[in-house]
């Protein structure tokens, strides 16, 4: 099936989790050709964020970043493609630092990640790629220092709350345990919010599509419960809003019926300047209404209330 559900999934997901830590591009388009970054992300200067909720992708957004997703393995001109992005990326910061007199020193400019379900052994080697696992633990693999990019292949990944976010990009039983962690959190906890709502509607999309595939199938199954369980929490709140909405109208109906019933007691029947005044001393108490109602003369109670 076509790639687009899961590249426009993956996009908004990851827009979601990191605006709140700086800017961030989604279909950037690269000025020397027509080429996009699937999402370019620049931290506010001097930024005191805490980017300790997102883990290992909050490590990746402590400095300018493209974050290129891919749903199934990248290849190898997939990753050319990446970095030749990264290049025109370089090419066009250079180019503003020099207009702006400043020097721009090499860990000043962005850093690729490619985020790879999985990556064989051959691609990792091909690309002489090496790990750092004291600084960013297992699955980051780094190009040498002067190209910048990392592929981070997910299933390798430590099963870990500081990888969670990035096992949900992942494929396959990585990804449903991912999901099921997910679900684990505490229901308030807003990325956890922000990630169902846009997995649900990544799973609406699926339905939609005619060449869906078993493991497409397997995710809408996993994903119905949720989807279910959304679908009974939205509506336990409305009923729970209609049961405070009709005490609240049974209020307002009473008040109503013992201010008309006082004012035909004491002046005999509603005219339309009576019932006029019935607004006004509905926003009052029981206890302000009553003894005006029971001690004020029709004259007051009309310059007072008109």
């Amino acid at each position: 099936m076509t790639r687009f559900p899961y590249d426009q999934f993956a996009k908004d997901y990851l827009k979601e989790l990191l605006q709140p830590l700086g800017e961030v591009e989604t279909s950037r388009k690269v000025p020397a050709q027509i080429r996009e970054i699937d999402v370019y992300f620049v931290p506010p200067p001097q930024s005191a964020k805490n980017i300790i909720e997102l883990g290992l992708l909050g490590k990746f957004a402590a400095e300018p970043a493209l974050v290129e997703p891919f749903r199934n393995a990248a290849t190898i001109a997939e990753i050319r493609s990446c970095m030749n992005k990264l290049f025109d990326i370089f090419a066009e910061v250079k180019r503003q630092a020099k207009g702006d007199k400043n020097r721009l020193a090499e860990s000043e400019l962005p850093r690729l990640w490619i985020l790879s379900p999985t990556a064989s052994e051959s691609i990792l080697d091909g690309f002489r790629t090496n790990l750092d696992e004291e600084n960013w633990g297992i699955g980051v693999h780094f190009l040498g220092d002067y190209f910048r990019t990392a592929i981070v292949v997910i299933h390798q990944l430590a099963c870990t709350e500081e990888t969670l976010w990035l096992r949900i990009l992942g494929k396959g039983r990585v990804q449903q345990q991912a999901i099921d962690e997910l679900e684990a959190l505490p229901p308030n906890n807003p990325l956890r919010c922000k990630a169902i709502d846009l997995l649900l509607n990544l799973k609406t999309t699926l339905e939609f599509n005619q060449n869906i595939d078993e493991e497409d199938r397997d995710l809408i199954m996993r994903l119905s419960p949720i989807y279910e369980q959304k679908l009974a929490e939205v509506k336990q709140e409305g009923i729970q809003e209609g049961i405070q909405e009709g005490i609240q109208e049974g209020i307002q109906a009473e008040r109503r019926n013992v201010i008309e019933n006082l004012l035909r007691v004491r002046f005999g029947s509603l005219d339309a300047e009576l019932r006029a005044i019935t607004e006004a001393l509905l926003a009052l108490s029981p206890e302000e209404f009553t003894p005006l109602l029971l001690q004020l003369s029709r004259e007051e109670l009309l310059d007072r209330f008109l």
